[in-house]
């Protein structure tokens, strides 16, 4: 069994401006559409699985009553017509539908455990549905889908229903983060956006009702063509207003300014009274909402809130002043209003406080010192002149981007010798043998010791294999990774280690070292792809591929401004999100296997196609020590390096 989460989503800002900008297919004078949403922090949650023949799926919705299971044949024809018969199932039917007729898939069984996303609440419950079908044919398949194609797939599978949602609710494929989403016509670009801190917004459930159709069929009459001075209003508001809201709202979240989200909410609610109210003003007049957002106990809580969604009597949204504050205006809106509320935390990036070294290879190509001496702990000389075990250097290396908990990734056999490395101090008629200097120091080894847990690798199945061992131990978290045989030395004053963490907490996301190489080099290495962020220094990247050759390297990855005849190559360090373990467990669990191992490049690339990565040109040198000319030359180098 494979597990997935997928969120619901809140609009932020731009509602209706998805299908709006639709019209430009036949009024080119219409403006683009633009909208943020947001991935909430409810979701569906489900275990997948293949299936020989059939399409199978148990709903658990958030009423906590199991649904099904639906059993549909794994046929173009039965699958249609379930998706056309409406209701429930057809969601998943018609995502299903739209899988099968374009990949060469067997059946799927998805048993949704639990479901914490309200239903019918204006949160895109149906679209989180969609998703998560079309993420988990792609997961249990290895279709190499990117978020973007899961999200076109959702899309194309629900309009196959009776539904006609617009662009806009599948965007919960891109899960918490925020994303600005442009319209026009038929086409969707997508632009994930950064948070620098937290922040804390609530969800309300109005408790009331309105017509969602009636809205939706007035407001469209405002299209292609504006005949009215009511109608012109409407597509004024959603073209140049919307623009001009939704870019400030861009801006406000990338300095994490929670004050200006609440007052451009607050401007948003007035514009959207002002030229949209007066098409629809039996649904759009919407009194619960007014009422709750000029309830004056909340007025000190919050910085603001608008209405969600299509907007009349169903969701209203607020941005708080701080968590506390969020959390005394859920108890005023639950106690004083007997209004139900949901948390939506805007998260910025984790602080990254764990470290995993995989130190479980034989070292093959050391043979036959391996066989006395572990490669992690073969010596090496650093710039204090301290002959010190090639290990110990690169935890030094962790510790100095400030992380507080290492994982080490050991044989079970090797657990003991390097706990009496790194935890034990020296016997005492050896210790007293010492200078005072290195007795302090074997009181510095064993306080690192303190912060290293060992996690044992029973199997020798790849690096992705060894790093998938420390999932339990990482939790949620980001974490560094480094390898047990490179050694770094910093051109800067910031350790390697330390660029690579702080890359990550500038770009929000996983964060690959990168070195260049010139290309008869590359088939020794993971190379990347892309575009540049920061000119030479940081990188989007848009490839990765594992040890290419060079005329691989040089059809598909050069990088602009490089210099001719070199590439971008994974230098040893990374940050990672926890979303790369979901990957290598679906690896692991249908035994995908590269050159007979587990590797971990192929699942990189899939948390690139779903987050997105960043890459980051390290300012300083890596050592391999893997082989007998590396090791030699590092012995000569690094001292001095």
């Amino acid at each position: 069994m494979i597990s997935l989460s997928v969120p619901g989503r809140v609009c932020l800002f731009g509602e209706h401006s998805d299908w709006a900008a639709g019209y430009r297919r036949m009024n080119g004078e219409i403006p683009k559409g633009f909208a943020i949403i947001a991935g909430t922090n409810q979701a569906v949650h489900a275990e997948v699985r293949a299936h020989p023949s059939k399409f199978v799926f148990r709903a658990k919705l958030d009423d906590g009553i199991m649904q099904g299971p639906f059993e549909i044949p794994m046929e173009a024809a039965s699958l249609l017509a379930a998706a056309r018969e409406g209701g429930f199932i057809s969601y998943a039917a018609g995502v299903a539908y739209q899988v099968l007729t374009r990949f060469e898939v067997e059946g799927l069984e998805i048993n949704n455990t639990h479901t914490d996303l309200p239903v019918k609440k204006g949160l895109s419950s149906s679209a989180a549905v969609c998703v998560l079908v079309a993420r988990a044919f792609n997961r249990v398949y290895g279709l190499n889908l990117s978020v973007r194609d899961e999200m076109d797939l959702a899309y194309r599978g629900e309009v196959t229903t009776p539904s006609r949602c617009g662009r806009l609710d599948q965007g919960c494929a891109y899960g918490n983060r925020p994303i600005l989403m442009t319209f026009d016509g038929d086409h969707v670009d997508v632009h994930e956006l950064s948070v620098p801190r937290n922040l804390h917004l609530l969800i309300v459930d109005l408790q009331a009702a309105k017509d969602t159709r009636k809205i939706l069929s007035d407001l469209n009459q405002c299209y292609p063509f504006a005949q009215t001075v009511e109608q012109k209003a409407v597509q004024e508001y959603l073209g140049p207003v919307n623009d001009r809201l939704v870019h400030a709202a861009v801006e406000a979240l990338a300095r994490g300014d929670a004050e200006e989200l609440g007052r451009l909410m607050i401007e948003a609610q007035e514009e959207f009274d002002r030229n949209m109210r007066p098409v629809c003003p039996t649904e759009l007049e919407a009194p619960v909402l007014h009422r709750l957002l000029a309830y004056e106990p909340l007025q000190s809580l919050v910085w603001g809130g608008k209405g969600v969604g299509s907007q009349g009597d169903g969701a209203a949204q607020f941005v708080a002043r701080d968590e506390g504050s969020r959390r005394k205006a859920i108890g005023i809106i639950r106690d004083q209003l007997g209004m139900s509320c949901l948390e939506l935390t805007l998260r910025g990036p984790s602080r990254v406080r764990k470290a995993v070294i995989p130190a479980a290879g034989f070292g093959t190509r050391l043979f036959p010192a391996t066989k006395a001496v572990k490669k992690e702990l073969f010596p090496i000389v650093d710039r204090d002149g301290r002959i010190k075990p090639v290990l110990l250097t690169i935890i030094e290396e962790a510790l100095s981007a400030g992380i507080e908990k290492i994982a080490l990734i050991v044989q079970p056999e090797d657990r003991d010798l390097f706990e009496r490395v790194f935890c034990a101090p020296p016997r005492a008629e050896n210790l007293n043998r010492l200078s005072l200097e290195d007795r302090q120091y074997a009181e510095y080894l064993v306080d690192v010791g303190r912060r290293l847990t060992f996690l044992p690798q029973q199997k020798q199945e790849g690096f992705g294999h060894a790093v998938y061992c420390a999932r339990e131990w990482v939790g949620d978290e980001p974490f560094l990774l480094l390898l047990g045989d490179h050694l770094y030395r910093s051109d800067v004053e910031l350790s390697c280690a330390q660029q690579v963490v702080n890359a990550y907490a500038h770009a929000g996301r996983s964060v690959i070292g990168l070195r260049p190489a010139p290309g008869n080099e590359v088939h020794h290495f993971g190379c990347v792809t892309g575009s540049w962020q920061e000119e030479g220094s940081l990188l989007d990247v848009s490839e990765l591929c594992e040890k290419p050759s060079r005329e691989e390297a040089e059809a598909r990855l050069r990088v602009d401004a490089m210099n001719a005849g070199e590439f971008l190559t994974v230098s040893g360090l990374y940050v990672l999100t926890a979303k790369v373990f979901d990957y290598l467990e679906a690896a692991i669990r249908s035994d995908r296997r590269e050159q007979g191992e587990f590797q971990l490049t192929s699942c990189l690339e899939q948390l690139r196609r779903e987050e997105g990565c960043s890459g980051l040109v390290v300012r300083g040198r890596r050592f391999d020590i893997g082989n007998p000319e590396a090791y030699l030359r590092a012995i000569h180098e690094f001292r001095h390096g």
